[in-house]
């Protein structure tokens, strides 16, 4: 019995152990919201700045040492930055969510309406992401 129960404490351990790690690794990188920018700063002069997949976000160079990244489309990439003697100065996993706070979608059978309300509801500006997104929601369903 003393056995079984060390047995469960140890499994219960280990397993607290691996929630931990998991949600380290959700944590890591950089993220973004779909239209919106970041200030990336480097601690070297940047060469090249490399977009895994340039629809799901992209960068463009303010000086030397600054990148503007912005959300483009939903999803995950990375941002690879090497500097002038080909070292990687950053490589990161870049994730791209929509902006939840103060929206609205309504469903109504085969569409979908995206409202602003800040502080009134009005209809939302939706990128071509975003109405990929909803007609795949639509035809899932």
């Amino acid at each position: 019995m003393i056995r079984k129960l060390a047995a469960i404490a140890l499994s219960g351990a280990v397993l607290a152990g691996l929630a931990g790690v998991t949600s380290a690794f959700a944590d890591a990188g950089i993220n973004i919201l779909m239209n919106q920018a970041k200030i990336l700063k480097l601690s070297r002069p940047a060469d090249t700045i490399i977009i895994g997949n340039p629809e799901i976000a992209d960068a463009s160079v303010q000086d030397s040492s600054t990148i503007i990244l912005t959300g483009r489309g939903f999803g995950v990439t990375n941002i690879v930055v090497i500097d002038t003697d080909g070292m990687p100065l950053l490589d990161e996993q870049v994730s791209v969510s929509r902006a939840t706070a103060n929206s609205v979608r309504v469903f109504r059978r085969s569409a979908v309406q995206t409202l602003s309300c800040t502080p009134y509801c009005e209809g939302a500006f939706r990128t071509g992401a975003e109405q990929a997104s909803d007609e795949m929601v639509l035809q899932a369903n």
